[in-house]
């Protein structure tokens, strides 16, 4: 299991530590989640849920973790959360800083049952993000229903966004739902300066890629190695 930091640009502070799936000899996530089928992908989430939660604890998170999940290995809401309440509880690890992520690229089957989802975590304090917004399925119609408490904009909308005005203002009127709604913002796969720069003045706080920092292994990124990385970039670049 990898943690990559998602940073808070107003507090120099880190946000949450997103769990990241590796395969035993650290395979990336694309190679592992080939390996799901109908057959093992409740176990598989399941797996990953309570894995998360042992390795945050032991590398002593105190903060909010974040963890993927896949909605259409969920069958029954309350009887799937006993697992990973129970790997809380075990690890001394508090169930109200986790944050439960799902992909837009997964296609939803059933959106009523994705809301009995969120609603059963929300009920055990847990919040819900929707990630990669903007690359797949869901779009505004599930943003509306599931009005999450983050939404994370997929890396392609921030791709080279300094240069593309039709991305900054697709950014720009999400953000502009987003803070209509009470839900935080996070840019997601910030590869360049330019790209942090244009994310910052379009007023997103909340930061997440390889400059910022890369997924990590056997420790957990500090916020003090991210904002001296920053600074120290900035000088670089004038």
């Amino acid at each position: 299991m990898a943690f990559q930091p998602i940073f808070d640009l107003s507090t120099g502070s880190i946000f949450a530590q997103e769990a990241l799936v590796r395969g035993p000899a650290f395979e990336p996530p694309s190679e592992v989640f080939a390996e799901v089928t109908e057959e093992n992908r409740y176990n598989f989430d399941q797996l990953c849920r309570t894995r998360a939660i042992e390795c945050a604890a032991e590398l002593g998170l105190d903060g909010a973790l974040s963890i993927n999940f896949l909605p259409n290995a969920v069958y029954e809401p309350a009887h799937c959360i006993r697992r990973t309440l129970w790997a809380a509880d075990k690890a001394d690890f508090p169930p109200e800083n986790l944050i439960f992520e799902f992909t837009e690229g997964e296609q939803i089957r059933s959106t009523d049952h994705l809301l009995a989802i969120v609603s059963e975590y929300r009920r055990h304090g847990f919040r819900i993000a929707i990630d990669d917004f903007g690359a797949g399925f869901a779009g505004l119609g599930l943003l509306a229903d599931l009005q999450p408490d983050i939404l994370k904009l997929d890396m392609h909308l921030i791709r080279g966004i300094e240069s593309s005005p039709a991305r900054r203002s697709i950014v720009r009127a999400t953000l502009r739902i987003c803070s209509d709604l009470g839900i935080l913002a996070v840019a997601e796969g910030i590869e360049t300066p330019e790209e942090l720069d244009e994310v910052a003045d379009l007023g997103v706080h909340l930061v997440q890629g390889y400059l910022i920092a890369r997924p990590s292994t056997g420790r957990l990124v500090q916020a003090h190695e991210i904002s001296a990385g920053i600074t120290e970039m900035m000088r670089l670049i004038g």
